[in-house]
């Protein structure tokens, strides 16, 4: 037993499995933690960064994809939607498979996994291969949305409370970033008059230097291995599902949009594949860039009150984007889709630093301690993000099928929009409602984990 002061032994990597962490400990993350959760955060966000790129990958393929491939826009839409689809279950699975395999063997296995729909891909990719079969070979591609839920439940364990915002919205705004570059490694591909085979071989090569990146320099956490149960656990708490539909808001539109953007713009406002590349790819760059930002305040001010604020300014933006979709404005519809990405990579950030911060206030409020009380808002907050992050990549799916329906019955996005505004007025209401109109029931309303200081609030999570 180590006393707060007190560092415990550096810790024993045989076999790349480090058998005792204690971040919260200050001593032992000045002069070792630190150093060791950094090197398996940048390379964790290495392969969860590949991933996006292969999960996204067919939201820029159909911009390929002209008459000569015999698809509607509504094929397209469909097609992106079980895309997004099995990448949102499959993040349930993965958040398991650290807890079975370890978080670096994990990161080996999925990354290589990704080779999978790439090479499928490279094999289909030209006109005459009937729909379905694009269909088929699509949804292999939904196992790169998984490394998202392995990556950060793996990261959430490397570091301290008081770090988890910066780490998670680093960890996931790196990965996020493969969107928007993949789109545009397609614009100066088709600039320069190339096809799809060209960026997928591109990817092809990268996907395993990911996987032996990860092999030489990351490690499992032995006290992550081996605990199924905390998912059980997270799937009990009301509080999973209630950061479910708050993340259904942030990251479902981000991935949502990043699928859809390039099609809103050729369908609506009949933009050339190549002019949609040249802006599709913007939104989605700026939201990840900004999502670490939205830890790092939330780290600061409270992830409720910087998610709270944050739904009103993604209403405002959506407000504006259906006033431009009815006047036909490209120039005020693209800038107000800009901004909604960004709001929603700033969400992103903060919704999921709230995450620990509940679990660590429940530990609390159980009268846990110390280690203890860390130990288990780590093993809670960890298997829920897996749940979270896999319920809000739905989100993703719910905004491709809108805007399907939307275009098929008034020839526009104008109608979804219309939805995600209401959505984004529920999300607003229930962050205020949970969070920040009362303290949880028998939570004293101040701060920290120390055993000699008081509990948070559910108002600063």
């Amino acid at each position: 037993m180590t006393g707060p002061g007190t560092a415990p032994a550096p810790p024993s990597r045989g076999g790349r499995w480090i058998r005792h962490w204690d971040p919260e400990n200050e001593t032992f993350w000045n002069e070792t933690g630190e150093k060791v959760a950094r090197r398996n955060l940048y390379f964790s966000v290495l392969s969860e960064h590949i991933g996006f790129s292969v999960w996204t990958l067919w939201s820029v393929l159909v911009l390929f994809m002209g008459p000569e491939y015999g698809l509607t826009p509504a094929d397209k839409f469909m097609l992106t939607s079980m895309v997004t689809l099995v990448g949102a279950v499959v993040r349930v699975p993965y958040t398991f498979a650290v807890a079975i395999f370890g978080g670096r063997n994990w990161t080996i296995i999925s990354a290589a996994l990704l080779l999978v729909p790439t090479v499928a891909a490279f094999t289909v990719m030209e006109p005459g291969t009937s729909f379905s079969t694009f269909l088929l070979v699509g949804l292999l591609a939904g196992i790169g949305g998984g490394n998202f839920a392995s990556s950060m439940t793996n990261i959430n364990a490397f570091f301290p409370l008081r770090k988890k915002g910066w780490a998670l919205g680093l960890n996931a705004g790196g990965g996020n970033i493969g969107v928007p570059v993949i789109q545009l490694a397609a614009l100066a591909i088709i600039g320069a008059g190339g096809g799809p085979r060209v960026l997928l071989g591109i990817y092809i090569p990268l996907i395993v230097v990911a996987a032996v990146m990860a092999a030489l320099f990351m490690d499992n956490l032995e006290n992550v291995k081996n605990d199924t149960g905390a998912a059980k656990d997270a799937a009990r708490d009301a509080h999973t599902w209630i950061m479910s539909v708050l993340y259904i808001g942030t990251f479902g539109s981000f991935i949502g949009y990043s699928f859809a953007f390039g099609q809103v713009l050729q369908n609506q406002f009949g933009r050339t594949p190549l002019q949609a590349a040249y802006v599709t790819f913007l939104g989605p760059l700026l939201g990840s860039l900004i999502r670490p930002l939205g830890g790092w305040l939330a780290d600061r001010y409270g992830g409720a009150r910087i998610s709270l604020w944050n739904y009103v300014g993604m209403g405002v933006a959506t407000a504006v984007l259906i006033g431009a979709s009815m006047e036909k404005s490209l120039a005020l519809f693209t800038a107000a889709f800009v901004v909604l990405f960004v709001l929603s990579g700033l969400g992103n950030g903060s919704t999921f630093k709230m995450i620990p911060g509940i679990f660590q206030n429940k530990a609390l409020a159980k009268g846990l301690r110390g280690e203890e009380a860390a130990a288990y808002g780590r093993r809670l907050s960890g298997a829920s993000m897996g749940l979270i992050g896999a319920v809000g990549a739905l989100g993703g799916v719910a905004i491709n099928l809108a805007f399907r329906q939307s275009f098929l019955s008034y020839g526009s996005g104008t109608g979804a929009f219309v939805a995600f505004l209401a959505f984004y007025v529920v999300c607003f209401g229930v962050t205020w409602a949970v969070y920040l109109r009362r303290t949880a029931r028998g939570v004293p309303a101040t701060t920290t984990t120390s055993e000699a200081k008081p509990q948070l609030s559910y108002a600063e999570v």
